[in-house]
């Protein structure tokens, strides 16, 4: 009787078996493709969640599909579930019970949705994951309530994207719940205030604020936190707690594209390392306290807290050197395009561990390597693009300069460099003079009291990458480059520069040369087989040098020079080694673009502004020039032959005519009289 009710359990037990086996044995993946225990369906043009799977699948990559719920019952059968990845959908909730069953869950990337569509049934949703560390929330919308509503209780969260949204106000009540987070990506939003938002994220250690609309950023007392990105917002004053007894953890500042006009102040105890502060308006205000002269000056600055209808202000010395914080530990400090004029005493002497020290694109008018107390382990010098007309360095500081590599004094007005530079520089591997009105020193040329009336780069053996462009160089003796071995060396824009001799010596090492705007027409590149970048533009060339033609080039730049054509046997050897080149600004002759279509399989830059002239001088593009006009081969111009038939028909129409009216007077009464006289029908 018992084995009677049985049966029929027993005999769907079966066939449900029958039905299941074939997919354990041989599982259908549908649209994705199944890597160890990653499904990957990125891009399949679905719109439900794909059936078929196996269901110890723990990684799910459902990445650029039209999925716009996640129902209840979509991840049923995928327990071991470690990663769900559904970015780039049009996905606007997830319903409350969608991981019920998923425990294991711990990282979920939703970004580029419309989740603030439904906000409210994907926060209950989120609270039953146990496990969640990683969620990325991105582009979605959200505001400020969703984002409160969607963190409720995600105590395990480490990992938090919220970028590209629209929160404009954070405080206290924000991340109250996120006790282990430990980096949070609030980039491209539109916040300006935040208020203890932070304060219940003891672990967070990474915070990105970038390109938001921040005016200020005060009372910075986040000791734990590691990387602080703050750039691109409206800050106009970064002032920390200076008096707190906990040492700041903070090793990388990026306060770059702001509107910050003093050196922020920092903590008294920090490990700051990377401090990044280009492109504000920072300026330093000793000066003025030595300056009697200048009218209605102050010797303070007062910084005012306006809250709840009370006012405090604190006052401060504007060059007290304690307002830079401890700045001890810093080893990269970037200040490109700020107005920085002068360092204040004592202040690169506190930074006895700077490696790299960037300073283009300010009004530094001096340079004094002795009397700053560079650091000795000095790695990179960038002080381009100032008002320099003095560098000064002795001997002694020069040889503790043993680390010093990169070095650049470009787009400056030095005429004179401390003598022996380069030559006590023993680590130097690239120095860029671009644009000073300097000279090469010659064998007979001296010095004296430090200064060199010349620079003498010769024999410094680590020397790799000189760049001398814009120097007003005339001459570079033959000795000029000896005891270098270059790979890259840019005298462009020295017009009439005679140094054929001397750059001949680098031939073996030469792997970049710019001789760009300095009148050469008849140069041997033969010798050069390293060369791989070359440029010979603004040189007033007429043909292509046939020297180049040996040559392994992978850069070639001819632009704005007088080439009319290319030969195709020129294009033919050059196009299949070549990768970029460059030809716009040279007046090619429309009937002779054979070259146009070879050099069509590498990278032309500016395409589509290479022009041509055609017989009449008129200008076309070359890639849309129709070349009826011309014959395919000699290059000749079809409009020649029809120049010449139309004036010779036209001389025959008129000696006809003459010879007709002079001596056959007959023929041609006749003729008008048979074709227009005609009869009358009366």
């Amino acid at each position: 009787m018992q084995l009677h009710r049985l049966t029929p359990l027993l005999l769907c037990l079966v066939h449900l078996w029958r039905l299941l086996r074939p997919a354990s044995a041989h599982p259908q993946h549908g649209p994705c493709q199944l890597v160890q225990r990653t499904a990957l369906c990125k891009n399949k043009q679905l719109s439900s969640m794909p059936a078929g799977l196996p269901d110890n699948v723990e990684e799910l990559q459902l990445d650029y599909n039209h999925i716009q719920t996640l129902h209840d019952d979509s991840l049923l059968f995928y327990p071991s579930l470690n990663t769900l990845s559904l970015a780039c959908n049009s996905l606007e909730r997830l319903q409350s019970n969608t991981f019920q069953d998923s425990k294991l869950l711990e990282n979920i990337y939703l970004a580029n949705n419309s989740l603030h569509v439904g906000y409210q049934e994907t926060s209950q949703a989120l609270k039953t994951l146990p496990r969640l560390r990683v969620l990325d929330l991105s582009v979605n919308g959200l505001d400020d309530e969703m984002v409160a509503t969607l963190l409720q209780n995600l105590t395990s969260l480490e990992y938090l994207n919220l970028s590209g949204n629209l929160l404009q106000r954070l405080d206290e009540t924000s991340f109250r719940d996120l006790h282990q987070l430990r980096e949070l990506d609030l980039q491209r939003n539109i916040m300006f205030e935040i208020v203890k938002a932070f304060d219940s994220n003891p672990k967070l250690q990474r915070l990105n604020l970038a390109f938001n609309y921040l005016p200020c950023l005060i009372d910075f007392h986040m000791t734990q936190l590691v990387v602080l990105n703050v750039s691109h917002n409206f800050i106009e004053w970064f002032i920390a707690i200076q008096d707190m007894n906990d040492t700041f953890q903070l090793e990388t500042l990026d306060l770059s594209d702001n509107k910050l006009l003093f050196f922020p102040f920092l903590p008294n105890q920090s490990r700051l390392q990377n401090l990044y502060l280009s492109h504000n308006s920072i300026r330093f205000y000793e000066h003025l306290a030595e300056n009697d002269t200048v009218l209605n000056s102050s010797s303070t600055v007062e910084f005012y807290n306006l809250k709840k209808y009370t006012k405090s202000n604190v006052t401060a010395q504007l060059w007290d050197e304690s307002l830079h914080g401890d700045i001890s530990s810093v080893e990269t400090l970037d200040m490109r395009g700020n107005q920085v004029e002068y360092f204040p005493r004592g202040f690169i002497q506190k930074m006895p561990s700077l490696s790299r020290l960037r300073m283009c694109m300010n009004c530094l008018e001096a340079l004094n390597l002795t009397s700053e107390h560079f650091s000795a382990s000095l790695y990179e010098l960038d002080v381009s693009n100032n008002r320099l007309n003095q560098f000064v360095a002795d001997e002694g500081t020069l040889t503790a300069f043993g680390n010093l590599t990169y070095l650049n004094l470009s787009l400056n007005d030095l005429t004179r460099l401390p003598s022996g530079l380069f030559s006590s520089l023993s680590s130097l591997h690239s120095v860029d003079l671009s644009y000073n009105n300097i000279d090469a020193c010659r064998s007979e040329d001296a010095s004296s009291h430090n200064i060199s009336v010349c620079v003498d780069w010769r024999d410094v053996e680590s020397l790799r990458q000189l760049y001398l462009k814009g120097c007003n160089l005339e001459r570079i003796p033959p000795s000029g480059f000896k005891g270098l071995s270059l790979t890259h060396l840019d005298l462009s824009d020295n017009p009439g520069l005679t140094a054929h001799e001397s750059i001949q010596s680098l031939s073996r090492t030469l792997q970049h040369l710019g001789l760009g705007n300095t009148h050469i027409q008849d140069f041997d590149f033969s010798h050069f087989q390293s060369l791989k970048f070359l440029n010979i533009s603004r040189n007033s060339l007429s043909y292509l040098p046939p020297s180049l033609l040996n040559l392994d080039l992978k850069v070639l730049d001819l632009r704005d020079n007088k080439l009319s054509t290319i030969p195709l046997a020129q294009a033919n050897t050059l196009a299949p080694k070549l990768h970029t080149v460059f030809l716009t600004g040279n007046p090619f002759n429309c009937c002779q673009t054979e070259w146009f279509r070879t050099f069509e399989a590498i990278h032309m830059v500016g395409q589509s502004d290479i022009e041509c002239e055609d017989l009449l001088q008129r200008t076309h593009r070359v890639e849309h020039f129709n070349s009826f006009l011309c014959l395919e081969e000699g290059g000749e111009s079809k409009l020649w032959f029809i120049l010449l038939i139309v004036p010779a028909c036209l001389f025959f129409v008129c000696v006809s005519i003459i010879f007709l009216l002079t001596f056959r007077p007959e023929i041609l009464h006749k003729s008008i009289k048979k074709k227009c006289l005609k009869p009358t029908s009366y």
